[in-house]
Formats: C-alpha cells, structure tokens, sequence
C-alpha cells in the first residue's frame, strides 16, 4: 500500500491497481495528476469526506472521465459545487450506511463537525480509516456549555466504535488545540484496532512527536506524520517505510 501527502486531509493510496483519493482540495506537488496520467491503475475512488474549503475542491472533476466513483457525504448535495460533476458517478453517503461494488466496501460513520468519516474494505481485505473532521475538538477558549458538548458528542460517535478494525487510520492531531491535540486521537485508538496511524489537519504546524500516553494507547503501532505535500510512504502491514 503506497500512501501520498497531498496537503491538510488530502491523500492518496495505491493498492494493487487500486487509487483511492481522500479530501483533495489542494495538490500543489501535483501527485494525482501524474498518477492519473501515468494510468497504472484500473480503478479510481474519489472520497469527499465534507463539503469545507480545506477538504474539496472543484478541480477533482478533471478525474470524472477515469472515475469510477464519486462518494461524497450527504450535506454535499446543498453545494453548488457539486453541479459540475457527473451525476451519475455520484454517491452520497449519510451517516452510518454502506455501499459496495464488485471489489470495495465502503461504511461512513458520524462526524464531530460536518458530513462523515469512510471505512474502506478492499478486495485483499485491507482497511483504510479517514476521519475528516472526526475529533475531540476540545477549544480551551470557548465557553464551557461548548467545551462540554464536544466531549459529549465524540464520547457517544466514538463509542460506536468499539472494535472497529483499520490497516491504516487518517485522523485529525490539529495542532491548534495545543496541549489537547491527542485528545480525540488517544480515545479513538483505545476503542478501535488500528495497525498503523496517519495524522493529518497538521498545515503549518510541525512534524507530530507521539506522546507516551498516545504510545501506550496505541501500544506503540507505527505512526506517520507528513508535513511536505508530496511525502509518500509505503505500508506493508507491519511498518512505513
């Protein structure tokens, strides 16, 4: 499984002849366009996990003509944006629902903010987890009513996660909420089964340093903390490299 940065939540993953792209709303190192170009794959799913500035962006109609699908959260339908593409290569997903073809799954789960996050079951049996905006926004700033709502609403979504089973997990250490950046992430990997972690939401903020307390939650899975658009990896189960 190779993974490419492409900026904020954006990535893409190549498995076998497969590309999965996530939140595209930049790519300045241009790395879906030389992949799209190159055409080494036979399939192409574009994720949309919501409709905010910094996780689409219109330029992904360009791909329409070697899409497979378009799957888009369901507040995507209220943008104008969305009228440029394809209709018929569009799947809106609301919260906690499914779609398959002949070779993935996908299952969307709730979100803290807006629109949804994807599981993604591939033909080999590996899966990818994206969060979108799925966090403990813990804002030190904003007023306790807020404060306590936030981990209530991340408390009852992450519980429904008990058990879930991700390869590779995309999540939010936003640099902006300080010394409670982890929050969000530590809960989510005491409940789900991750092999390997991706931190993402991190634009102008340095490389991510796990914290003991993450490493012991996680029991010390490999993490992954990309900060130059156009950093790739690779994931062969076990480690990046």
């Amino acid at each position: 499984m190779n993974i490419s940065y492409l900026l904020n939540s954006g990535f893409l993953i190549q498995d076998e002849k497969i590309l999965l792209v996530f939140d595209d709303y930049d790519d300045p190192a241009g790395i879906i366009d030389a992949a799209y170009d190159k055409g080494d794959f036979d399939r192409l799913y574009i994720f949309v996990t919501h409709a905010h500035f910094d996780h689409f962006g219109t330029h992904i109609r360009a791909y329409a003509p070697k899409a497979t699908r378009y799957i888009f959260s369901s507040d995507m339908k209220r943008t104008k944006r969305v009228k440029i593409f394809p209709s018929s290569k569009i799947t809106y997903m609301k919260r906690y629902t499914m779609w398959e073809d002949d070779l993935i799954r996908v299952r969307s789960y709730d979100s803290t903010d807006v629109g949804v996050s994807f599981m993604v079951r591939l033909p080999n049996g590996r899966r990818v987890f994206h969060a979108g905006d799925f966090n403990w926004w813990h804002w030190k700033d904003d007023t306790p009513e807020n404060i306590a709502l936030a981990e209530r609403s991340f408390k009852r979504q992450v519980k429904r996660m008990d058990g879930l089973e991700a390869d590779v997990a995309f999540f939010p250490i936003d640099g902006r909420l300080g010394d409670d950046q982890e929050k969000g992430a530590i809960e989510f990997v005491t409940r789900a089964r991750v092999q390997a972690f991706v931190a993402m939401h991190r634009v102008d903020y340095p490389i991510w340093q796990p914290s003991a307390e993450f490493a012991a939650a996680s029991k010390n899975i490999p993490t992954w903390s990309p900060i130059t658009p156009g950093e790739s990896r690779s994931f062969d189960g076990v480690n990046f490299y």
